[in-house]
């Protein structure tokens, strides 16, 4: 059964564990599959035009693909971003994930701060002794509040 004093974490004996992530709707591996299949389709299409004389279809077909491939790689480089927050043997640890390159920063929980950066709506800045990030872009605006409300709570529980 869940811990229901936790809306955003994953609780395992003394650890604390939060994974904020992209909202995606398709993998990167079935975007692979449906790009193949796309060009697949559409260079059976170009060369069967390319057959009957219509010679600048199937260049075409391969312009368009290669568009298409483009903004599939862009798209399949952030699909798996997110962010990893766990408090564990004695220590806050933060992990953010962007394009496949992760940051990794330590805090010791009693003397880490969290607070929203600007306004209650901002990101969320985790901070101690100089070192600062900012997490909760993964989650809605207005959820960002209560989220850094139960960071607070497991912190003061550590």
């Amino acid at each position: 059964m869940p811990n229901p004093v936790f809306r955003f974490a994953t609780v395992s004996g003394q650890n604390v564990h939060w994974f904020l992530k992209r909202n995606c709707s398709i993998t990167p591996s079935q975007l692979g599959w449906l790009y193949a299949s796309l060009c697949a389709v559409s260079l059976g299409i170009g060369t069967v035009f390319w057959l009957q004389g219509a010679h600048l279809v199937l260049p075409l077909a391969w312009l368009e693909l290669l568009a298409v491939g483009i903004a599939f790689l862009l798209y399949a480089r952030h699909a798996t971003d997110g962010e990893r927050i766990a408090l564990q043997e004695g220590r806050l640890i933060v992990e953010l994930e962007t394009a496949g390159t992760v940051e990794r920063a330590e805090f010791l929980p009693h003397q880490v701060r969290v607070e929203p950066r600007d306004s209650d709506r901002s990101l969320i800045e985790v901070s101690d002794r100089g070192r600062s990030v900012q997490v909760g872009r993964y989650v809605r605006p207005e959820l960002r509040a209560a989220l850094a409300r139960e960071i607070r709570m497991a912190l003061r529980g550590a």
